[in-house]
């Protein structure tokens, strides 16, 4: 049989047409919402962000504990590339903004800036230069491989994004619904929003003469001005609370890691026990020689850390005679352990405490300071079950008291910051990440004990995929901050 191709390709041109159509009609379910509400995304961005940091990376850098079945990186200070893991999380805070834009939804607008916010501040830290001003853009301008900002515009540009987000939570009252860290009270986010402003402004304290604003008068306006965490109770703690419940549990219930090669760090032990502090009962185990010996759980004898900077086999050994303290059983055994805190009250009195020591406003220093010890010792009490009453208020008061822990017992400016980076230091096993060894970049409190051939790491090395993917605007971040150099060993602009 015949037929004529040209009528043939014409209709089947139309049947395509039709077809697609009618396929493009069909694939568009009109029970699927192509939007969602910004509180179904707020859950999943405060999950991610509240455990970021969280890990035993930072013990073993700030000496709190020990390898001793294999060399540890962070332990000796010789770790090499960071990760853009982060930018991942943030995919997430631009779609929030994006659904909460096209509601006017203005509190879930206010927590995507603190949340990148936060995300940029860590990753500057950690980095030096990175991509801030085009981060975020791959869905919505196809831009795959943003430029690298400044660490000063980067810093400078979440403080903005950061008091955006103060102005909008002060005018709007409304319940957050999704809010799995305050359950939906805005008045608590404006407080943390603000604490953390203060956060990073002290962070920038070398660096008042670079910056397009006047540091101490700026941290005396929100200090002055705007509300913040104050309650030493822990009621205003920015923090994520676990349950016993699959996939809500502490992120160290059952790790196998504390089971192993993981011991305490003499050097946190140490300090622990010079200064008496019963926080030491409440974060280590004893020895095995203490228990065997039937020593109290309240006898500082009856703990010991491994040396850091020896060989890990020579620890190992003292860990085979049972004369080395583990973490306490509380952090792998309770699924619900503790809260993991982004920045509560005992970090934000620390903070005022050196903004006062520093002049930049005016309050007592002493009780600024006795507060953050007494916050700490609170969280504690509340959260570390069993042993809680070891640091009830009673206990924090006798702590305080000691020549070796009070403030009026030194008398120069430098012995008064050395002790309160000391016991922001302190209170921080587990608890901020990274903060504790920024601290110790930007002050030299406290020290950390490095062997003699150890250099200091200012920060981590560029990804490898951004080498593989971005490679002329990481190669630019390179050569303009460190000569082409891409160097642990090297201070980026917030240190130098």
């Amino acid at each position: 049989m015949k037929f004529n191709k040209h009528i043939f390709f014409g209709l089947f041109s139309l049947s395509v047409m039709t077809s697609c159509q009618k396929l493009t009609e069909v694939n568009i379910n009109p029970n699927e919402a192509t939007t969602t509400h910004p509180q179904a995304l707020l859950t999943k961005v405060e999950w991610d962000a509240f455990r970021t940091w969280h890990g035993t990376s930072p013990l073993y850098t700030l000496k709190m504990i020990v390898q001793t079945d294999g060399e540890n990186a962070n332990q000796i200070y010789n770790w090499q590339r960071g990760s853009f893991e982060q930018y991942g999380f943030l995919r997430n805070i631009t779609k929030m903004t994006e659904e909460a834009e096209k509601i006017g939804a203005e509190n879930y607008l206010a927590l995507a800036k603190f949340f990148r916010a936060y995300y940029f501040y860590n990753l500057t830290l950690t980095f030096g230069d990175v991509p801030y001003s085009e981060a975020a853009k791959g869905e919505s301008s196809a831009v795959f491989t943003p430029k690298y900002d400044a660490q000063k515009d980067v810093l400078v540009g979440l403080l903005k994004e950061l008091e955006e987000a103060n102005a909008i939570l002060k005018k709007n009252n409304n319940t957050i619904n999704g809010d799995i860290i305050y359950g939906g009270n805005s008045a608590n986010w404006n407080k943390l929003v603000n604490s953390f402003r203060l956060k990073v402004l002290l962070t920038l304290s070398k660096k008042s003469a670079d910056l397009p604003f006047n540091l101490a008068a700026e941290f005396a306006k929100i200090y002055s001005s705007e509300s913040r965490i104050t309650d030493v109770s822990g009621a205003e703690d920015g923090q994520l609370v676990f349950l016993n419940q699959d996939g809500n549990r502490y992120p160290e219930f059952n790790s196998s890691g504390y089971g192993s090669g993981m011991y305490m760090d003499s050097t946190f032990v140490q300090r622990l026990q010079d200064l008496k502090d019963p926080r030491l009962f409440v974060v280590a185990t004893q020895t095995r020689l203490g228990k065997e010996a039937g020593k109290a759980i309240n006898d500082f004898t009856a703990y010991e850390g491994g040396d850091p900077i020896v060989p890990y086999a020579q620890v190992n050994a003292k860990a085979v005679l049972g004369k080395l303290s583990k973490v306490h059983e509380r952090f792998y055994q309770d699924p619900t352990a503790e809260p993991l805190v982004l920045l509560g009250c005992s970090e934000m009195q620390f903070i005022l405490a050196e903004a006062i020591l520093k002049g930049w406003i005016t309050g007592d220093l002493n009780t600024a300071y006795a507060k953050g010890v007494q916050a700490s010792f609170k969280f504690y009490e509340k959260y570390a079950k069993n042993v809680g009453s070891y640091t009830n208020e009673s206990q924090a008061a006798q702590y305080l008291a000691q020549n070796t822990v009070k403030l009026d017992a030194v008398s120069s400016n430098e012995q008064k910051l050395e002790r309160i980076l000391m016991q922001k230091y302190l209170r921080s096993f587990h608890q901020g990440g990274y903060t504790a060894y920024f601290d110790h970049l930007r002050t030299g409190y406290p020290g950390l004990r490095k062997a003699a051939n150890v250099k200091t790491a200012y920060r981590w090395m560029y990804p490898q995929d951004e080498y593989n993917n971005n490679t002329a605007n990481v190669s630019d971040a390179i050569k303009s901050q460190f000569g082409g150099n891409d160097n642990i060993n090297l201070q980026t602009w917030w240190l130098k």
